[in-house]
C-alpha cells in the first residue's frame, strides 16, 4: 500500500511509487451498473479473472433507477419483433441512429451496434432477461402493462420516416409497471455471482489509475475501509463509472443548457470521475456539451393532437416527436415562455397520468380569450391555430409535417400549459459525454490512438448516444449493456 492524501482522479499514481500490490487481478471494473455488470460477465466468460469495485453497497448504478428498455433490432428483427409481425432492416436501423446521433455520429460505433443487435438481444435473453412477445401500440414514454415491444422515439415523426423504414425497436422487461431496471439488475447480479472468476467489491471508491513508465494502464488505487489500496490489474482496467450529472461544476463547464433542467437522472456516482481518470491518462472526452433533456407531455397519448408554441404564438416543432426531441427543442428557442395548447377534451387523465407536472397557464372559451389570458400579441395565436386547422383538415401539416394520425383541428373551449422551465414542469436531464472509445472499448486519445489497458463502457464512454434531438428510449440501457459486453471482451483478449 502507497500512502498519498491527494490522491485523486485527475492525477494519476506512477507504478514505480508502488512498493507493493494489495490486490492482483486480470481485469479490474469500476462500477457495478448495467454496463460494469456486463463488462464483468463478459470477460469472465472468456477466461478472464475480474474484480469489480463498486461505491454503494449493492449493485445497480443508473440501470437500476431506469424502466430498463433496451433498443434493439435489425437484421430481420428479434424474437420478439418477429414474433409481433414486425420484419427490421439493420440497414434502416442504421439509417435512423444515424441521424439519430446527427454530426456527432460515430458510424463505426453505431454500425457495430446495429449488425450485433439481434446477437444481444439472444445473450441477455440467454442470462434470463425476461422477453414477452407482445406489441404495446399506445404511444407512451414505457409500457406500463407487462408488453415489451413499443416505439420509444421519433421512428414515425418526420424527419426520420422519410429517412428509414419506421420500426418499433424498444424491449421493455416482462414485468409490469417501471420495475424493468431493478429486474434487469438483479438478473445481472445473480449471473456475476454464480462466476467464480469474479468478486465484487462493495462500497470501494475508486480514486484513481496507476500507470506505468509507458503511460499504459496498469492498476487502480481504491478506498475501502478507509485505507487505499493498490490493484494491479494484469489485462486492463475498465471505467464503468457513470456520467456527470451529479457534478454540478462539471455540468456547468461542459454543459451549460443542462443547468436549465430540473432533475439530474442518474445515481449518486454520477459524478465525472471515471471521465477525469480517464483524461488524466491521456484520453480523449468528447461530446462534453449534450445531453439528454426531457418535456415528457405523455403519457396522455392525447396530448400528442395539441400544439407546441412561444411566446410569440407559433409553433417550433412537430409535435408527434419523442418528448426528448421536444425538450431539446424548447431549450433552443429564443422565448421566455413555451405553451402546449390543446382542445380540454385531450387534456383528459392529465393530471393524474402524465410526468410532466405542467401548470395550467390559461384556458379560454375563445382563442381570442386564451391569446389574452397568456398575453400573447393579438391574433398571433389566431393566425397559427387557424393555419393548423386547415392542415388538419387537409391531412397535411404542411409547416411542421406532423404525422395525419395525430392531426385533429383545436376548437375552443382550449387549455394552454406552461412548458417553460423554471416554471414548475418536469425536466429531466442526464450527460451524454464521455471517453472517447473504439467499438471494442478501448479508451483513445485525441489522436485516436488507444491508451493501452484502458477501457470504457456505458456513460463513462461517449456511445452511440450523442443528442436529446434524436434520443429514443432504450438507447442508454442498450448501449451500456452492449459496450459494456465489447469492452469486456476487447480487455480478457489483452495478453501483457
Amino acid at each position: 500500500m502507497t500512502s498519498n492524501a491527494r490522491t485523486s482522479p485527475s492525477h494519476p499514481r506512477k507504478a514505480a511509487t508502488v512498493s507493493g500490490w494489495d490486490l492482483e487481478t486480470d481485469i479490474a471494473v469500476v462500477g457495478f451498473g448495467g454496463a460494469g455488470g456486463c463488462a464483468a460477465i463478459e470477460a469472465a466468460d472468456a477466461g478472464a479473472e475480474v474484480i469489480i469495485f463498486e461505491l454503494a453497497s449493492a449493485s445497480g448504478g443508473s440501470t437500476a433507477l431506469s424502466s430498463a428498455e433496451i433498443y434493439m433490432g435489425g437484421s430481420g428483427g428479434t424474437r420478439v419483433q418477429q414474433a409481433c409481425g414486425f420484419e427490421d432492416s439493420t440497414e434502416d436501423m442504421f439509417q435512423y441512429m444515424m441521424a439519430s446521433a446527427g454530426p456527432q455520429a460515430d458510424a463505426a460505433k453505431i454500425r457495430n451496434y446495429c449488425e450485433q443487435s439481434t446477437a444481444h438481444f439472444q445473450w441477455l435473453v440467454d442470462l434470463g432477461v425476461p422477453f414477452k412477445d407482445s406489441f404495446h401500440a399506445e404511444r407512451a414514454i414505457m409500457a406500463l402493462t407487462d408488453d415489451c415491444l413499443l416505439y420509444t422515439g421519433s421512428e414515425k415523426a418526420w424527419p426520420f420516416r422519410q429517412l428509414a423504414k419506421p420500426c418499433p425497436r424498444g424491449h421493455n422487461l416482462y414485468v409490469e409497471g417501471d420495475n424493468g431496471g431493478p429486474l434487469f439488475m438483479r438478473i445481472v447480479t445473480d449471473n456475476v455471482n454464480r462466476r467464480e472468476r469474479i468478486s465484487v467489491h462493495y462500497e470501494s471508491r475508486a480514486l484513481t489509475l496507476i500507470i506505468d513508465e509507458d503511460g499504459a494502464v496498469v492498476g487502480l488505487v481504491v478506498r475501502e475501509n478507509q485505507r487505499e489500496l493498490n490493484v494491479r490489474a494484469r489485462r486492463g482496467v475498465i471505467l464503468c463509472a457513470g456520467g456527470f450529472c451529479m457534478n454540478e461544476d462539471m455540468v456547468r463547464k461542459h454543459a451549460p443548457m443542462l443547468t436549465r433542467g430540473t432533475q439530474p437522472i442518474g445515481n449518486p456516482g454520477d459524478t465525472g470521475s471515471g471521465i477525469l481518470m480517464g483524461t488524466a491518462v491521456g484520453g480523449a472526452a468528447v461530446n462534453m456539451h449534450e445531453g439528454f433533456v426531457s418535456l415528457p407531455f405523455y403519457p396522455p397519448a392525447s396530448m400528442t393532437h395539441g400544439i407546441a408554441i412561444t411566446d410569440k404564438g407559433q409553433r417550433f416543432i412537430n409535435e408527434d416527436s419523442y418528448h426528448g426531441r421536444l425538450g431539446a427543442f424548447a431549450l433552443q428557442q429564443p422565448s421566455e415562455r413555451l405553451y402546449m395548447v390543446l382542445n380540454v377534451e385531450d387534456y383528459a387523465d392529465y393530471e393524474t397520468a402524465s410526468y410532466l407536472g405542467a401548470p395550467v397557464a390559461a384556458t379560454g372559451e375563445s382563442v381570442a380569450e386564451l391569446e389574452a389570458e397568456l398575453g400573447l400579441r393579438k391574433d398571433s395565436l389566431a393566425h397559427t391555430i387557424a393555419l393548423y386547422n386547415e392542415d388538419c383538415a387537409a391531412g397535411e401539416d404542411t409547416l411542421f409535417h406532423k404525422a395525419a394520425e395525430w392531426l385533429k383541428p383545436l376548437q375552443p373551449p382550449l387549455v394552454a400549459l406552461d412548458l417553460t422551465p423554471g416554471r414548475g414542469v418536469f425536466v429531466p436531464y442526464f450527460t451524454l459525454g464521455g471517453l472517447d472509445t473504439l467499438p471494442t472499448g478501448e479508451v483513445v486519445n485525441e489522436q485516436r490512438e488507444t491508451i493501452p489497458g484502458l477501457y470504457a463502457a456505458g456513460r463513462t464512454a461517449c456511445g452511440i448516444v450523442r443528442r436529446a434531438e434524436g434520443y429514443s428510449s432504450g438507447m442508454s440501457v442498450g448501449d451500456a449493456t452492449f459496450s459494456g459486453r465489447m469492452a469486456g471482451r476487447q480487455a480478457a483478449a489483452r495478453v501483457r
